[in-house]
């Protein structure tokens, strides 16, 4: 993969592109199966910064510095995720975003239509049913719904999953700008298995099932395909290996792993598809959290977290404004105990409580974690979100 903060440089510089295939690429050729190449990951997900219109020039530069080491069996291509779509539902009526779809996604499309390659998309049913909840049924986003279907009224196409909604929302945007033919790929899917309280959903039973479930979907001969494409055979990639530990972000983030960073599995899988649902032996954990949780929360410094790194993330936390630290102050109620922990679990609650509502999250770089139990102790109340 080429870096993000290459692609600028990589689309004006052939010569660029030509060394970093030189280095990173023909050293390995004749002994690793390389197949793809995907130029950045998820650029057209963020505001631009310069980036967007150079994506597609450094694609590019960069397959035809391939050609020019004879390399022509790596596809060249670049991951998107599901917001580049502007609308998925129902899937017949998928479009792109219109900031992207006329001068990055049609060039784009173009160039991967030219050179037979895969257009590259990152898609997630947890996020798209977390945020849905109440519309769409988890069985139906696990893959395990037995009476639930959804018929698109454009095309009266029968759904039995979110998946094959999500993957046909994405081949229709497709066909909107002139290329019904280029296939899907799919560069990340996975269910997280673990998380922070509110976000429900997030536990071993449901990603084990969903994820034994997508494989057996994939793999399975003749090829399934969607309602859109049947037959069509689907080439995939399970996000991920293993549970990031040091990732930030949310709860989830850390938490989608086949396997432990010690090594361990999760759950078991097979990823040949050849053990059928029933063979597995190790029951799974019934789930507990597959409703929204209500009540309190608050918003603490994580085991283990770096010292150093807690205490500039508390100095940030207070630079925040709106009286964020002013109970850890000397001589207010929560000045003591003086503790580095206590402080930033404090300024940390107090954050979230003041900035939840317009995008504040309990955080800061892997930093903090959620809690329900209450941290407030003797005269000093910590304050919390209410879900």
């Amino acid at each position: 993969m080429v870096p993000n903060e290459l692609i600028q440089n990589i689309s004006k510089s052939q010569s660029l592109s030509d060394q970093w295939v030189k280095t990173n690429v023909v050293p390995y050729y004749s002994d690793v199966k390389i197949r793809y190449l995907l130029v950045g990951n998820e650029i057209l997900t963020n505001p631009d910064t310069g980036t967007w219109f150079n994506l597609v020039p450094a694609m590019r530069r960069i397959k035809i510095s391939l050609t020019r080491h004879n390399i022509r069996k790596i596809k060249v291509g670049t991951p998107s995720a599901i917001n580049v779509l502007e609308s998925s539902f129902p899937p017949s009526n998928g479009t792109f975003r219109s900031d992207i779809s006329g001068t990055v996604i049609k060039p784009m499309l173009q160039f991967l239509n030219r050179t037979k390659s895969f257009f590259f998309i990152d898609f997630y049913p947890f996020f798209a049913w977390s945020e849905n909840a109440h519309n769409i049924s988890l069985d139906y986003a696990l893959f395990n719904a037995r009476n639930v279907t959804y018929t698109d009224p454009g095309t009266n196409l029968t759904y039995t999953n979110l998946f094959d909604q999500m993957f046909d929302a994405v081949v229709f945007a497709m066909k909107r700008l002139g290329y019904p033919a280029i296939r899907v790929f799919i560069a990340e899917t996975g269910w997280p298995n673990g998380g922070d309280f509110e976000q429900f959903g997030a536990n071993i039973y449901n990603s084990a099932t969903y994820n034994r479930n997508v494989v057996k979907k994939l793999t399975t001969i003749p090829a399934i395909g969607t309602p859109a494409q049947p037959g069509v055979v689907i080439p995939a990639f399970i996000f991920s290996l293993y549970n990031e530990n040091q990732k930030p972000g949310p709860g989830t983030e850390r938490h989608f792993g086949l396997y432990y960073p010690n090594g361990t599995e999760v759950f078991e899988i097979d990823l040949s598809g050849k053990t059928p649902l029933s063979g597995y032996k190790k029951p799974l954990p019934l789930p507990t959290n597959n409703e929204p949780y209500k009540g309190k929360l608050w918003c603490i410094v994580a085991k283990e977290a770096n010292r150093s790194a807690v205490k500039d993330a508390l100095a940030w936390a207070c630079s925040q404004g709106n009286k964020t630290c002013d109970e850890i102050q000397p001589g207010k109620g929560c000045y003591k105990p003086v503790s580095l922990f206590w402080h930033a679990s404090y300024a940390f609650s107090s954050y979230w409580a003041e900035f939840k509502k317009i995008g504040g999250v309990c955080s800061f770089n892997g930093l903090a974690t959620t809690t329900v139990k209450d941290p407030s102790f003797g005269q000093c109340k910590f304050p919390s979100v209410t879900l």
